[in-house]
């Protein structure tokens, strides 16, 4: 549709536009949420995986762990609910210099997805994530996250968006909301292939965004394959000029359990 290479073509521009300067450590999920949710009673199962080979040496706070050559492994579980909600569970896992595994906390979530007329390509909705996170990846114990999802889908392309909004909820840091959108991009290029990129940015706090220079962004090329029954999402990120994170390498693996 002509729409829809309309509307891939000025997403990737508006991409390309911003990314610019420093770039902040990778989280354990580095992923675009779509309208796409487990059946209800169906269980999900899908294992997020990122590497950092040259990131950032040092820790910005007391008992941080340096993003540089960490491994991150996060097993996430979830469940439909119903037709429009989903719950998941996070459990992540990160790997350190020295070969040793940490446990980095507990998050939930509960996911709703409004209901579509057959042929609708356009959705939208809301994710909200609760989560506890050790010192090692955050000076903040509690975590709050709210999640819109809204995009475009039809059988050659994808476009979602997130204007995420993330707060911190522990007594020693700041608590404003911070926004820190996300998008992704994909076109058909292939049985069960989709090619594209996503773009993460973390643009400060509500009401006092960062100046255009100071706001943290990577860029993504990713490839989506379907390859057996396992939906598999694999990208490079570069982070730009003063970037903590120069390079990441991340998958998402979603396992066929019904």
């Amino acid at each position: 549709m002509r729409f829809s290479r309309e509307l891939a073509r000025a997403s990737l521009l508006a991409a390309l536009a911003t990314v610019s300067l420093n770039s902040q450590a990778a989280p354990d999920e580095i992923q675009v949420y779509t309208e796409e949710m487990d059946e209800p009673g169906d269980f999900g199962l899908e294992l997020h995986v990122n590497y950092v080979p040259k990131g950032r040496r040092e820790a910005t706070y007391d008992g941080e762990m340096a993003s540089n050559h960490r491994l991150q492994v996060t097993p996430e579980f979830s469940y439909g609910i119903s037709k429009t909600l989903e719950a998941g569970l996070y459990l992540p896992v990160a790997m350190s210099t020295d070969g040793n595994l940490y446990g980095n906390g507990v998050r939930l979530r509960l996911k709703y997805i409004a209901p579509r007329a057959d042929g609708d390509h356009f959705f939208w909705g809301l994710n909200g994530e609760f989560g506890s996170s050790a010192r090692r990846v955050s000076e903040s114990a509690l975590t709050l996250e709210f999640r819109p999802i809204m995009g475009y889908r039809d059988e050659n392309w994808l476009v979602s968006f997130n204007p995420i909004l993330d707060a911190d909820l522990s007594t020693n840091v700041s608590r404003k909301p911070n926004f820190e959108p996300g998008l992704k991009v994909t076109h058909r290029v292939g049985e069960g292939k989709h090619a594209g990129f996503e773009y993460y940015g973390e643009y400060g706090p509500v009401g006092h965004l960062l100046q255009g220079d100071e706001r943290t962004h990577y860029l993504y090329g990713v490839m989506d394959i379907d390859l057996h029954g396992f939906d598999i999402n694999f990208g490079i990120g570069r982070g730009f000029r003063s970037a903590e994170d120069q390079w990441v390498a991340k998958a998402i693996i979603a396992f066929p359990l019904n």
